[in-house]
C-alpha cells in the first residue's frame, strides 16, 4: 500500500520533486536506527540527501520520486549481471512457490557447492551462509581451532564485515596489538589482532618476527576495495604466502568482492596464489543474502558436525539464495565474459583519467578488473596510508554533482564502484559527459 501511495503522489499535479522520498526519510527516522540499516546508505560521508529506491533493472536505478540514475554501486558488487536479470528473476520466482526455506539440505547446495569448488581449485570442501561477516569470523575461528593460536593479522584499511575481532586499528608500533576501533569491542579481544599495512611486506615480516608461532592466520582482501581499489604490488601475495608458510600460520583470502568478480577464479586465480581458506559473498548469491567460506579439507574437517568449531545458521543454504546464486555463475562461465566486462571498467578508467588531465584536477584512478575508484589524490594510492590523502571534501561535492547529473556512484571516497554486464557504452559515454561538467563545476 505505501508503495501504490508512493507512486500515485510521484505524479501528483505540482508536487515537489522530493517529496515522496522526504516524507520517506522522515518516517524511516522515526523506526529506523539512522533511517538507515547499513550506514553508508545515510550519505554521512557526501552530505545531501540520501536515496530511497523504488526499483532497478538493467544498470538503472529509479527512485520513489521517478529520477533516474545509471548506478555504479550494484548492490555494492553483488549485481554483476545488474539489476533484475530475466534469468535470476526467473529462478526466483520459480523457488519461491516450492518453498523459500526448508531448514534442511537441498540438492541446490550441493550443485552451487560444487560450482565453487570448481571454479576455485584451492576450495575442497564450502559452507554455506548468509552473510560476509558469517563466513570471515566462521574462517577466522577455524583457523585459530587449526592452527591452535589466537593471533590474527590484518591489514590496515582492509574490511572484513563487523564482527568484534575485525573492527580494531593498528597499535602505535608495527609490532604493538591492536586496539579497539568501535564502542562495544573489548580491549582484550582486540589485542588479539595485529594490523599491518597493505602491500608492505616489511611490516608483515617484522610482526612475524615479533609474535613467532603465535598468528594464527594472515586475513588480506588480496585486491583491497574497502579503502578503495588498490591491487596487490608485485609480489606482496607471494610474500604473504611465503611467510605464513614459513611461521605455520594460514593465508585467509577474503574474496567478499573479488570472488567472481575479477575473474571466474577470483584473485587467486589472477594472481596465481593458493589460501588455506576463502570467503566468498555477492555475486554467488546473485543478489540474495549468501556467503560462504572453504578451503582445503583438512582445516574445513574442523567444522562441526565433522570437527569440533561449531557454526550454524537457519538461512544458511537457503533455497532462493542458492537458486539466485545458480542462475548467476552460469552466465560467468561463458568464454569471453570477464574480457568484455573488464574493457568496459578499462574504458570509463581511462576515460576519468582523461577528464581529470583535461581539468588539472589532482586524482588517481585506480582500476582492478571491472572495479575501480577515482581518488582525488595528488599521488599513487597503493595503501591505506596514501588513500586518506584525498580530498574527501572534493570527492563529497563530486558525489553531489554527478548524482544531480543522473549518476550513482558508491557515497564514500574510500569505496569501489562496481561495472556489471548490464552496462552499456551509452552509459559509459554518460558517465563521462557528467564527470566532465561535474569535475569542472567543483573546480
Amino acid at each position: 500500500m505505501a508503495i501504490e501511495t508512493t507512486r500515485r503522489a510521484e505524479g501528483a499535479p505540482g508536487a515537489n520533486p522530493r517529496q515522496v522520498s522526504a516524507g520517506l526519510i522522515a518516517r524511516a527516522e522515526k523506526i529506523l536506527v539512522g533511517g538507515v540499516n547499513s550506514p553508508v546508505r545515510a550519505f554521512k560521508a557526501v552530505g545531501g540527501v540520501p536515496l530511497m529506491i523504488d526499483r532497478a533493472r538493467g544498470s538503472h536505478l529509479w527512485d520513489v520520486d521517478g529520477r533516474e540514475y545509471v548506478d555504479y554501486v550494484c548492490s555494492w558488487g553483488a549485481l554483476i549481471l545488474g539489476h533484475a536479470h530475466h534469468e535470476i528473476v526467473g529462478a526466483i520466482t520459480d523457488q519461491a512457490a516450492r518453498g523459500t526455506s526448508y531448514g534442511m539440505t537441498s540438492p541446490l547446495e550441493i550443485e552451487l557447492g560444487e560450482r565453487v569448488v570448481r571454479a576455485l581449485p584451492s576450495v575442497e570442501r564450502v559452507r554455506f551462509v548468509s552473510s560476509g561477516t558469517e563466513a570471515t569470523m566462521s574462517a577466522v575461528r577455524a583457523a585459530r581451532a587449526f592452527t591452535k593460536r589466537d593471533l590474527i593479522l590484518k591489514f590496515e584499511g582492509g574490511y572484513h564485515g563487523h564482527s568484534d575481532g575485525f573492527l580494531v586499528q593498528a597499535g602505535s608500533g608495527l609490532a604493538t596489538l591492536g586496539i579497539s576501533s568501535s564502542p562495544g569491542v573489548p580491549q582484550t579481544l582486540a589485542h588479539l589482532t595485529l594490523n599491518a599495512p597493505y602491500n608492505d611486506l616489511a611490516a608483515v615480516d617484522e610482526i612475524f618476527r615479533a609474535h613467532p608461532n603465535e598468528i594464527a592466520a594472515v586475513i588480506v582482501e588480496p585486491v583491497a576495495a574497502n579503502m578503495g581499489v588498490s591491487p596487490p604490488v608485485s609480489g606482496f601475495l607471494e610474500g604473504l604466502r611465503k611467510m605464513t608458510r614459513r611461521d605455520g600460520a594460514l593465508l585467509i583470502f577474503d574474496e567478499v568482492i573479488s570472488g567472481f568478480r575479477i575473474a571466474l577464479g577470483g584473485a587467486q586465480q589472477v594472481y596465481n596464489i593458493a589460501p588455506d581458506l576463502t570467503t566468498l559473498g555477492k555475486i554467488i548469491g546473485g543478489g540474495l543474502p549468501v556467503a560462504a567460506y572453504g578451503g582445503r579439507l583438512d582445516i574445513m574437517e574442523m567444522v562441526a558436525p565433522l570437527g569440533p568449531v561449531y557454526q550454524a545458521g537457519t538461512l544458511s543454504g537457503n533455497p532462493l539464495a542458492m537458486r539466485a546464486g545458480l542462475a548467476t555463475l552460469p552466465q560467468l562461465e561463458v568464454p569471453g565474459f570477464y574480457d568484455a566486462l573488464n574493457n568496459k571498467a578499462k574504458r570509463l578508467a581511462e576515460g576519468l583519467r582523461l577528464v581529470l588531465a583535461e581539468t588539472g584536477i589532482p586524482g588517481r584512478v585506480n582500476v582492478a578488473g571491472s572495479l575501480l575508484t577515482l581518488f582525488f589524490a595528488d599521488r599513487p594510492v597503493r595503501d591505506y596510508a596514501t588513500a586518506e590523502t584525498s580530498d574527501c571534501a572534493r570527492f563529497a561535492a563530486f558525489f553531489r554533482e554527478m548524482l544531480n547529473r543522473g549518476i550513482f556512484l558508491p557515497p564514500s571516497q574510500f569505496e569501489a564502484l562496481f561495472v556489471s554486464a548490464a552496462h552499456t557504452d551509452v552509459d559509459i559515454d554518460a558517465t563521462l559527459s557528467a564527470a566532465r561538467s561535474s569535475l569542472a563545476a567543483i573546480a
